[in-house]
């Protein structure tokens, strides 16, 4: 799986580790490879609802686009609310899945209604399909099919893409969840960083601190030292 599927814990500001954040630098939505084809998803199912199910009269036609939709919105809503709580971003990447499901099951009962076959391992055409769906993210790539692939074809390219789309959710997700055990939430990231800000202040006082306690001490010793000058002075000036 392409490494553009996880969050980037680095920071761009020099010097400051991740215990000093509470802004989260999560992955660019526009980049998640599972995202990109949640586009094409999208995209697809509006064909082919529109070219293999009645225009009127059909809640399926909206049921489906609806869930087309909200899987790729809710991954665009996750990943930027993901950059204040990552608990947030679990939910909503988690309804983007759900709807992907949602989404592959109504292609499989359509094939099903209809008595196509569903292109599992065992078809001569499943791995063809499976490598060009999978080698491709982009709506340029498939679009041109678009209006040439019959019904079986379409359908089985959206349930296969519904596919790989959760099982790169199931990784991404995995990553996230490890990621709010170790960092957890917002308010615990707040409050390290105000710790660690008192921490520093501390810090900085006591060497204040120090550094006054050593200069008062240099003061002592320079004045010990200016009247034992002047006494040996006076002595000098008696003699």
């Amino acid at each position: 799986m392409n490494n553009n599927n996880y969050p980037k814990n680095t920071s761009n500001t020099p010097g400051r580790s991740k215990e000093e954040k509470v802004l989260l630098e999560g992955a660019n939505w526009k980049e998640l490879r599972f995202y990109q084809k949640t586009e094409v998803l999208y995209q697809l199912t509006f064909v082919f609802c529109d070219r293999f199910l009645p225009k009127h009269g059909d809640r399926t036609v909206d049921q489906m686009i609806q869930a087309a939709r909200s899987g790729k919105q809710n991954i665009i809503e996750g990943s930027e609310d993901g950059k204040t709580s990552t608990e947030m971003e679990l939910k909503l990447l988690n309804v983007a899945r759900s709807s992907i499901h949602e989404l592959r099951e109504d292609f499989r009962d359509f094939l099903l209604a209809r008595h196509l076959p569903l292109w599992d391992k065992g078809h001569p055409r499943y791995h063809g399909m499976h490598a060009f769906t999978k080698a491709n993210n982009t709506l340029d790539a498939f679009e041109p099919f678009f209006t040439r692939w019959t019904e079986e074809e379409m359908a089985n390219t959206g349930y296969t893409l519904c596919c790989q789309v959760d099982v790169m959710m199931n990784g991404y997700l995995h990553t996230l969840e490890e990621r709010f055990k170790t960092e957890g939430g917002i308010r615990e990231r707040m409050h390290r960083v105000r710790t660690g800000y008192r921490a520093q202040q501390d810090q900085k006082m006591k060497q204040m601190e120090e550094t006054i306690r050593l200069q008062q001490q240099r003061i002592i010793a320079l004045e010990a030292e200016l009247a034992r000058l002047r006494n040996l002075l006076a002595e000098r000036g008696r003699g």
